[in-house]
């Protein structure tokens, strides 16, 4: 290539992600106007409790999710509480944001009042309980407590917490990078190279992600967009620094430039392409669940891995051709200079040492490394991952779960929350009993259109208004079926709720085989459950998928699998000791089923990254020098990077902590640790030792295992 293109091929790749960068950088701020937190991001596709919601706009005037207000004062209300009761709902009536407004309902102990306002369909949930509640406040006499909760409040509270995810959470992951290549590099300029390839990847993903959310072709919403941020900003991080690893490696033998970045292309375009290809299979896997939010993060993470391994392979060489030796600046690699001594007595460092441990003891090392691995995995054991009350989804204050402890104080637990019950409306008697006769349901009422409330009294054959005063109205019919609303005696996101919601599809189908319940409860219990069967189907495709990927990669069979073995104990072992610090330490309520899938599948994918750095580096040195001088050199040239890029992974990933969301704390703990365990333990000793002590074995049945063996 003449001089001129090799300075103007560079500057153009470097021009093409600047106004990458100018035109998504303002969508960084703006992905939250085609994110959402409402309930329907993440349902299951095809469950009833699905169906009931896509019918009940059809039974009653459409409208956004129902908010709770409920007034409480120890000792008993008294009048002037009552006035300021009635004054809130009359405030609740003439705001734009509210579609419906139900009587003041006082609690038969007289210690509390209820109002449920029912949003508008196009208010945005988080901003309109706000205001609810500060309107509330205002109001409130001195001594009565009131509170904003039912499944507008969860909302809001929801999306109060995933706030932080546009700055806060970006911000702690970007220092932790930084600090971390610093002290990797120690060179002022290098870190910031690799850190901008990371942003310039981050920033070319969300604007695509934004566009195809925007345009409906995907679904993005809190959690998916802060595994976005910290998915690219780790791995596109990890790849550079496979890259610059490389590069380094080449200055000492390349005079020049630009020979030394096409040596370093050659080195590191194999395991990059093998590594972010693999990480894409895996979370395209995702595709295959049931879930909405699930599904929809698959497509999301797999274009933020494909800007990765992009900006890691165009822009991040560019860049270090431009700077060259000076990027490295004060510890530059001199042109001639000799490689460190990787093997053999001379060689100096911790993975010197390392290469010796596992040289002399290979097969003592596997074995001690797999029992203690296993050891930490009979956590899993005590492991509780079918699922948590929504009331406990936000970690800290949550005025929506003190509003429904204090609702279930006076009120049936379910109250603004009820079961609904989509069935035949000939049978809708036989229906309404069928419900009474449920233990734990504490009425029930039919939705219909023209009534005040919204709703009429059935069963028995009564036809009257549960609203005292209101007029008698026959119960809405929709395409032969009606619907009905059963008010639960527990509250709608407890235990025994979800054994009352079972029950009552039990006997509802025995009246009607096509009657159908959905409604807070009904949503919870088709979630963990659809999570619960997401898991036993995608985890084992994630592995065979992985594992033929392996064995086109290395051309074998056994390593292939030795790799994919270690990977699943360091899974178990990093799930177990997650699940006794989540009993033990922090004591959460449990898990929910999709946090062991979302880890397996980004320690399975990420984890196979470090398996395929060092492995491709052992079976290139295995080629010119045998297997047991290939594996060391693998380990001394890859140790230091694997452990770099490990730290980094795990801290960005511990980043996610910073959100208060249960299941992303669960995820930032698991992954994070497990990449930590993968990096010291599993690449460093275990892989290595097994596969040394399987010798020629490891690579069969390509040419490598009918090498004849080292000299």
């Amino acid at each position: 290539m003449s001089r001129s293109l090799r300075i103007v091929v560079p500057a153009l790749v470097v021009l093409v992600w600047l106004v990458v960068a100018s035109v998504g950088g303002p969508f960084f701020g703006r992905i939250s106007e085609v994110s959402t937190n409402d309930q329907t991001s993440f349902l299951p596709a095809s469950a009833d409790a699905t169906a009931v919601q896509d019918r009940s706009s059809d039974f009653r005037d459409a409208g956004g999710a129902p908010a709770v207000i409920v007034l409480e004062r120890d000792g008993g209300l008294t009048a002037a509480d009552t006035a300021a009761a009635g004054r809130i709902a009359d405030a609740l009536g003439d705001r734009d944001d509210v579609d419906q407004v139900s009587p003041v309902i006082p609690s038969e102990d007289g210690g509390a009042v209820e109002i449920v306002a029912t949003l508008t369909a196009s208010a945005e949930t988080g901003d309109a309980v706000a205001a609810i509640r500060a309107d509330v406040d205002d109001a409130l006499p001195d001594g009565l407590r009131g509170y904003v909760t039912g499944p507008a409040g969860f909302t809001a509270d929801l999306t109060e917490a995933f706030a932080g995810i546009d700055g806060l959470l970006l911000g702690v992951a970007l220092i932790a990078v930084l600090v971390i290549l610093i002290v990797v590099y120690r060179s002022p300029l290098l870190p910031f190279l690799v850190l901008a390839t990371a942003v310039f990847a981050l920033t070319a993903s969300i604007l695509v992600v934004w566009a195809l959310a925007k345009a409906g072709v995907v679904t993005v919403n809190g959690q998916v967009q802060g595994i976005l941020s910290i998915l690219v900003i780790g791995a596109a991080t990890d790849y550079a620094l496979l890259y610059t690893s490389r590069y380094r490696e080449a200055l000492r033998d390349h005079r020049a430039g630009w020979d030394a970045t096409r040596a370093a292309l050659r080195g590191s375009l194999e395991p990059v392409i093998a590594s972010g290809g693999t990480v894409i299979v895996g979370v395209l896997c995702l595709l295959l669940s049931d879930l909405n939010s699930n599904k929809a993060l698959g497509p999301v993470a797999a274009i933020g891995i494909a800007f990765s391994v992009l900006a890691a392979l165009t822009l991040l060489p560019a860049l270090l051709l431009c700077f060259r030796r000076a990027a490295f600046w004060p510890l530059r690699p001199t042109f001639g200079s000799a490689h460190p001594v990787l093997t053999g007595p001379d060689a100096r460092g911790l993975w010197a040492r390392v290469g010796r441990l596992v040289g002399r003891r290979s097969r003592t090392v596997w074995i001690v490394c797999t029992v203690g691995l296993l050891a930490m995995g009979t956590g899993l054991l005590g492991l509780r991952a079918d699922g948590v009350p929504q009331s406990e989804l936000v970690i800290g204050q949550s005025q929506a779960r003190d509003g429904q402890t204090v609702l279930a104080d006076h009120f049936p637990g379910g109250s603004g929350s009820p079961a609904l019950v989509l069935g035949d409306a000939d049978r809708i008697d036989e229906l309404a009993d069928a419900v009474t006769g449920v233990d734990g349901v504490d009425g029930v009422t039919a939705a219909a259109q023209d009534s005040p409330s919204g709703t009429t009294t059935v069963g028995a054959g009564a036809t009257t208004s549960t609203t005292p005063g209101a007029p008698a109205a026959d119960p809405t019919v929709s395409r032969g079926q009606v619907l009905l609303e059963a008010t639960l005696a527990d509250p709608a996101d407890s235990g025994a709720a979800e054994r009352t919601v079972r029950e009552l599809r039990t006997a509802v189908e025995r009246v009607d085989p096509g009657a159908r319940v959905g409604g807070v409860t009904a949503t919870a219990i088709d979630t963990d459950d659809t999570g619960i069967r997401d898991r036993t189907l995608i985890i084992p495709v994630v592995l065979a998928v992985i594992l033929l990927i392996l064995m086109l990669l290395l051309r074998s069979i056994v390593t292939p699998l030795v790799l994919i073995g270690s990977v699943i104990v360091s899974f178990a072992a990093a799930l177990g000791v997650g699940a006794l610090v989540f009993d033990h330490l922090f004591h959460f309520p449990g898990a929910d089923p999709s946090v062991p899938l979302f880890s397996f599948v980004f320690l399975v994918a990420l984890g196979v990254d470090y398996n395929i750095f060092l492995m491709t580096r052992v079976r290139e040195e295995t080629l010119r020098r045998g297997p047991r001088e290939g594996v060391l050199r693998g380990l001394g040239a890859t140790g230091g990077v694997i452990t770099s890029a490990g730290v980094v992974l795990a801290a960005t990933f511990a980043a996610l902590g910073v959100i208060p969301i249960l299941f992303l704390v669960q995820i930032a703990f698991v992954v994070a640790f497990g990449v930590l365990l993968d990096t010291v333990v599993v690449r460093s000793l275990l892989v290595p030792a097994l596969v040394l002590d399987l010798g020629r074995r490891a690579w069969w049945p390509s040419r490598l295992s009918r090498r004849p063996r080292d000299m």
